[in-house]
């Protein structure tokens, strides 16, 4: 069973499987399932796709009701998961970096809609690269496309960017497509946003994060950079055959992809989603609202390229931030995350404040 089938296979219990006893977890449709019923499911999937560890926790009116933590964060030494344990999260980076940027609209500090290059006193191209690579748009000079992408772009993966700019032959960044024009989804599109940010109001990413939602939800041992304290307590990455990835502990922050938390903090920031702690309704109900939508057939390789009308029935598109489903129940926002080794899911529905996130280390 492939890690996309298990977590799919997990969301259909929190709608399916029969009541048994013990607490019960209200599934979108009001059936119900006990915590016991799924904790003997997610133990019998773990097992069938040979899942090292796993976090999972549900929602049920805007607030978590099962937090299941299961196995092993490094099968060589065999120590458990805890609620304490750091993951990698992955593109579960993006999220959290979206409500900060529209924190900063909210403010008057930013506007979704004007050119970023419009808030720099000088080209992007033109700023020393400070890090390992990500903030050298040096490839930009001789490409005027970039001068109109904006931060709603950045957001909701329109700015016409690549995933990666080594996902191209030569590795050097460039504009694939008109901005605004086109769903493809790109790192390098929320990166762009994060440095122009960075510039704006001469604070680094990591910085930002921790003033205005790590902080304010308590979310103590979130970063989106390598802390020390993570050493004592995190969870190594796990390949098909089990074996252990080397730990990636790059100190450049990146909004698309370098967040850390363990799954208690997580699910804290999910709550604050819910319950708009962070944003206005107003503000939160934007980011939940369809932006462009989604009629590419994959989301990487040659596929991403071409249309078709196979997720008409559920409106697939991209909000700010997440992606985005209608179902009987109301929009379904969501966010997957991968990396050597991980592989994450989570989906809330705003409309009745219930949910799921997953994380895995396999």
């Amino acid at each position: 069973m492939s890690i996309k089938n298990y977590c799919f296979t997990i969301i259909s219990i929190f709608y399916f499987t029969p009541v048994s006893f013990g607490q019960n977890i209200v599934r979108l449709d009001k059936t119900e399932i006990t915590e016991i019923n799924l904790d003997n499911e997610i133990d019998k999937l773990m097992k069938v796709a040979n899942v090292q560890g796993l976090a999972v926790t549900v929602f049920n009116n805007n607030k978590p009701v099962i937090k299941s933590l299961s196995s092993y964060k490094n099968l060589i030494t065999k120590e458990l998961i805890n609620n304490n344990t750091n993951f990698y999260g992955t593109s579960l980076s993006k999220p959290g970096f979206a409500v900060l940027v529209m924190q900063l609209v909210e403010k008057g500090i930013l506007d979704l809609d004007i050119p970023l290059q419009d808030y720099l006193p000088m080209p992007i191209y033109n700023y020393k690269p400070t890090k390992k690579w990500h903030d050298n748009y040096q490839d930009l000079k001789d490409d005027s496309s970039y001068l109109k992408i904006t931060a709603r772009m950045c957001l909701d993966h329109t700015s016409g960017f690549p995933n990666w700019r080594w996902d191209e032959p030569d590795q050097k960044l460039r504009v694939k497509a008109i901005p605004g024009s086109r769903y493809s989804y790109s790192g390098e599109g929320l990166v762009y946003l994060q440095v122009v940010l960075e510039h704006l109001l001469n604070k680094p990413l990591e910085q930002m994060m921790q003033e205005n939602i790590f902080r304010p939800l308590k979310m103590y041992n979130s970063s989106y950079t390598w802390q020390p304290e993570f050493e004592k307590d995190y969870c190594v990455g796990h390949n098909t055959a089990g074996e252990l990835y080397e730990k990636d502990k790059d100190n450049d922050a990146r909004a698309a992809s370098t967040f850390r938390n363990n799954s208690r903090r997580l699910y804290s920031f999910t709550e604050a989603v819910l319950k708009n702690r962070l944003l206005k309704k107003s503000t939160t109900k934007i980011m939940f609202t369809q932006q462009i939508k989604i009629k590419s057939i994959a989301q990487f390789g040659p596929l991403r390229l071409k249309d078709s009308n196979t997720n008409d029935g559920i409106d697939l598109g991209y909000g700010l931030g997440w992606v985005l489903l209608q179902s009987p129940y109301g929009t379904g926002a969501f966010k997957e995350g991968h990396g050597d080794g991980f592989q994450h899911y989570s989906i809330i529905f705003p409309q009745t404040g219930t949910g799921i996130i997953i994380m895995s280390n396999r």
